[in-house]
C-alpha cells in the first residue's frame, strides 16, 4: 500500500527533529515540494495524494543528505538571491542574507558607475544581482578558483546576462591589467578566524569550501591584501566596499587610513552588527 504525502511529511519531520536538524519542518516542505515539482503551498492542498516508489526514492536520498547536515541549498541545487535563482554547489559558498543587504546598499553606487569589479565572486551572486537589476556598468568578476568561476559563468548563462559580465581568474588583483580603473570594487572575502570556523555549524564547516571562509591574521589577512592592492585600481573618489566580520572594523579602518583611503565608514547588517566597511580613494 502506498504512503500518502501526509504520512511522508509527518515521518520526515519527526526524523529531522530526532536528528536535531534546524528548521526541520521547513526543510521537509522544501524537499517534498522539490521532489514532487510542486509549490510549497500546493503540498497542503494535496496531502492525501499517494507517493510512488520513484518519488519516494528521490525523497529518501535528499532526506538522507540533509540528515548528514549537508546544506539544503546544495541538496536542492539552487537558491534565490536578490530575485535571481542561482545554482549552488560545493564549488562556492551559499549566498547569505547579509550579502543581499550588501547588494542593496551598493546598488545606488553601482548604478552610477562605469566600471565595477567584484573580488572573490564564488557563485557569482553579487555581480549576477547587479547585472540582473540593470546596472549599466562594465562588470568584472574575479575568482582564484577556476571551478568557482565555471559555476558563476553557468549562472550568468542561465540568467541570460553573461554578456554583461567579464569573468577573470586571478589571485585577487594580481592578474588584472595595471591600466584598469574602477569606480566601485566590492568583496566578500574570507574573514573567519580559526576559532569561529571550528565553532561553525556542520553545514558550514563540513560542506562549504574552507578557502572561501577562513583567513589568517584574526580573519583579516585577505581583506588587508585587497585594501593594499585595490588602492591603485580605484578611480579618484572610487569606492572599495567589504563584507567583513563584526569585530574587525577598528583595526581595518586604521589600516585603510594608513594606506591613504578617505571617507572610511561602517554600515550595519539586519541584526545591527558592523558588517560592511566602506572607503574611498
Amino acid at each position: 500500500m502506498l504512503l500518502t504525502l501526509r504520512e511522508i511529511k509527518s515521518k520526515t519531520e519527526k526524523f529531522f527533529s530526532e536528528k536535531g536538524i534546524p528548521n526541520g519542518k521547513l526543510d521537509t516542505d522544501l524537499i517534498l515540494s522539490h521532489a514532487l515539482n510542486l509549490k510549497r503551498l500546493d503540498l497542503y492542498l494535496d496531502l492525501d495524494r499517494p507517493i510512488y516508489e520513484k518519488e519516494l526514492n528521490q525523497m529518501r536520498e535528499m532526506v538522507r543528505r540533509r540528515a548528514m547536515r549537508e546544506p539544503l541549498q546544495y541538496i536542492l541545487g539552487e537558491t534565490v538571491f536578490f530575485n535571481c535563482t542561482i545554482r549552488v554547489d560545493k564549488r562556492a559558498l551559499i549566498p547569505r542574507p547579509e550579502t543581499e543587504l550588501l547588494v542593496e546598499q551598493i546598488l545606488p553606487k553601482a548604478q552610477e558607475a562605469e566600471h565595477v569589479l567584484e573580488l572573490g565572486t564564488g557563485s557569482g551572486a553579487i555581480v549576477l544581482a547587479l547585472a540582473n537589476a540593470g546596472v549599466p556598468a562594465e562588470i568584472t568578476a574575479i575568482d582564484r578558483d577556476p571551478q568557482a568561476l565555471a559555476l558563476a559563468k553557468s549562472n550568468a548563462d542561465a540568467l541570460g546576462i553573461s554578456e554583461k559580465i567579464t569573468f577573470l581568474e586571478s589571485d585577487w588583483l594580481s592578474d588584472v591589467p595595471v591600466e584598469k580603473q574602477f569606480d566601485l570594487i566590492i568583496s566578500n572575502p574570507p574573514y573567519l578566524t580559526q576559532a569561529l570556523y571550528e565553532s561553525a555549524e556542520p553545514e558550514v564547516r563540513d560542506f562549504e569550501p574552507k578557502q572561501a571562509l577562513l583567513s589568517a591574521e584574526a580573519g583579516m589577512a585577505d581583506i588587508k591584501i585587497i585594501m593594499q592592492q585595490s588602492f591603485s585600481f580605484l578611480k579618484p573618489n572610487g569606492y572599495l566596499v567589504f563584507e567583513t566580520g563584526t569585530d574587525q572594523h577598528a583595526e581595518l579602518s586604521k589600516e585603510a587610513e594608513q594606506i591613504g583611503y578617505q571617507g572610511i565608514r561602517t554600515t550595519q547588517d539586519l541584526n545591527g552588527y558592523d558588517r560592511f566597511l566602506w572607503m574611498q580613494r
